[in-house]
């Protein structure tokens, strides 16, 4: 495959480059900078996404039928790419990047004419239901349960980490519909509104002390048969499609790059232990060629997989040798950063979010303030849409054969 850039692609990345020049504001920046956790806050995540929308570049993955861009996998790597050099905040990822593919793919006309707006304007945020106590990797035996109650399903159960929650007005559920042989063939999709009798919520505070994820509580919820995706029992198979999306339908190479120069640019001013600038050390300089070194090989395996996007093909098991890889670097750039800035780096102020006006000052450096929280934090990557061995045994058997 041929990886150099077209003329056209470089006139959009220099399109892009001049947008961000212009609209990034110091405080957006700045707020994912000291932001710790997967996703930033709404007040600053809905604020990149409203500027994002009056362009007509946010939902820049969708098809261009469905409000999209239209824009072809490279141009989207590029856009990633550019949002992360110039130190954007990340996107509203459960709403335009899982539930909304789901959505236009799945989804009836009248679903996709009513949500998919609301998802672009910022009118719905939402959330995701799927792992349960005792039922996270092994989702087939979850129990959370649905009974159709003529043109509604009465959801009871709970769920287990649930990323935003508590800012959320919709949630995307996977609810047991019926039992049988095959757990997997129980299971259906159902869109809920998260504003209503019978569901609560309840914080869960990592060992950063981010509130980030929450446990939800459903006693007779709602969720009406018209907001089923799909048919009863499709469920499996459209979180299957679900979870393919989030382990690989975006490219965090390119984030991974820009926090390790980041990391980089900060060790010219931090000391060593011969008192020389850490950055001189011949040790600090192994250790982050060698973290560069498989970030950049995870940039290949990202824009194979664009490749084969842009030929028609599906994104396919690539995706989780992608999730298992950037999980390891995404530690291993957070733990380099600990460890360079030593005893400034162990601070870990309770207080949230650090970019606010009342935010405790930082000792020694904004980065230094961050970096337990954010190394603390990303212990969960290794978890979150798969863990490592379960990315493991995927690789073994549909890549490897065995």
């Amino acid at each position: 495959m041929e990886f150099a850039f077209a003329p056209a692609d470089m006139a959009f990345r220099d399109e892009v480059r001049t947008f961000l020049a212009e609209h990034l504001t110091e405080e957006l920046k700045r707020g994912a900078a000291l932001s710790p956790t997967v996703f930033v806050e709404p007040e600053i995540g809905q604020k990149w996404n409203a500027i994002l929308n009056a362009k007509g570049w946010l939902a820049y993955q969708w098809p261009k039928e469905h409000g999209g861009t239209g824009w072809t996998p490279i141009q989207r790597y590029i856009f990633e790419k550019e949002c992360a050099l110039a130190g954007a905040p990340p996107l509203t990822v459960l709403g335009l990047k899982l539930v909304a593919p789901v959505m236009y793919t799945f989804g009836t006309p009248d679903q996709k004419a009513y949500y998919l707006p609301r998802i672009l304007s910022g009118e719905d945020y939402w959330c995701q239901g799927f792992s349960e106590p005792g039922s996270g990797s092994d989702l087939a035996s979850l129990r959370c349960k649905a009974e159709r109650d003529g043109d509604v399903y009465r959801i009871n159960g709970s769920k287990m980490w649930t990323t935003h929650a508590h800012h959320a007005n919709k949630i995307f559920v996977l609810a047991r519909t019926s039992n049988g042989a095959r757990p997997q063939a129980g299971i259906s999709f159902l869109l809920m509104d998260m504003h209503q009798p019978g569901i609560s919520v309840r914080p869960i505070l990592t060992l950063a002390g981010d509130h980030e994820v929450n446990q939800v509580f459903f006693d007779n919820a709602e969720a009406r048969v018209a907001d089923r995706i799909g048919e009863e029992g499709d469920g499996w198979g459209i979180a299957k499609f679900l979870l393919e999306n989030e382990r690989g339908g975006s490219c965090h190479a390119p984030e991974l790059l820009a926090d390790l120069d980041a990391v980089e640019v900060a060790a010219r001013g931090e000391p060593g232990s011969d008192g020389r600038p850490l950055a001189e050390s011949r040790d600090w300089k192994r250790r982050v060629a060698r973290i560069r070194l498989q970030v950049e090989a995870l940039e290949l395996i990202e824009l194979r997989i664009l490749d084969n996007i842009a030929k028609g093909r599906p994104p396919g098991p690539q995706t989780s040798l992608c999730k298992l890889i950037k999980s390891d670097v995404r530690q291993a750039v957070d733990m380099l950063a600990m460890d360079m800035y030593g005893l400034a780096g162990l601070q870990l102020d309770p207080a949230r979010p650090f970019y606010a006006h009342n935010a405790p000052p930082p000792i020694h450096s904004d980065g230094a303030q961050v970096a337990a929280a954010r190394y603390l934090n990303s212990r969960a990557w290794t978890i979150f849409g798969g863990t490592n061995e379960v990315q493991s045994g995927i690789i073994a058997k549909t890549v490897l054969g065995l």
